[in-house]
């Protein structure tokens, strides 16, 4: 394996970094207090990647089995117990674990701890998942072929 073609081609670098400070406000607060912190979109990152702060409240919540065709997620969990699917077993991540799905790869997660937990999700390369996320509250009312359209435009399937 090589590096990739260079992205940058001046030769006294550029001031260009980002910084987003601990304890800011989350751009998205599910009803329930789920939260999500948008650390870096596939917009900010020129299509690259896009990670984001997952905050789970101690009640139940996560998606059920699926996969993605065009984008890999990976977790590392920062704090409380996350269970994780691999696509054969579900795994009780604790901090410090990592778990990579390349595309195509069966997933899931859930906390089923009762006690608050967070994780970094991690999305490459960099597609638009902050649509998916806010668009999932509306769901609930939407017929099931404006379901099935929303998955598939949000790379997503259900297993």
């Amino acid at each position: 394996m090589t590096y990739p073609e260079p992205r940058y081609l001046g030769t006294d670098g550029e001031i260009s970094a980002t910084y987003r400070p601990a304890g800011g406000t989350p751009e998205l607060v599910y009803r329930g207090g789920n939260t999500v912190h948008y650390l870096a979109t596939g917009a900010s990152t020129n299509g690259e990647f896009g990670l984001y702060l997952w905050t789970m409240r101690p009640e139940p919540s996560g998606p059920d089995p699926h996969f993605h065709r065009a984008i890999s997620e990976s977790f590392y969990v920062l704090s409380g117990v996350v269970r994780i699917y691999d696509g054969d077993r579900w795994i009780d991540t604790r901090p410090g674990d990592f778990v990579h799905v390349p595309q195509g790869g069966i997933h899931a997660f859930r906390n089923e701890s009762g006690e608050p937990a967070s994780m970094l999700l991690h999305f490459a390369p960099g597609a638009p998942r902050e649509g998916y996320f806010e668009g999932l509250p509306g769901l609930a009312g939407a017929t099931e072929e404006e379901r099935a359209a929303f998955f598939l435009r949000h790379d997503t399937f259900w297993i």
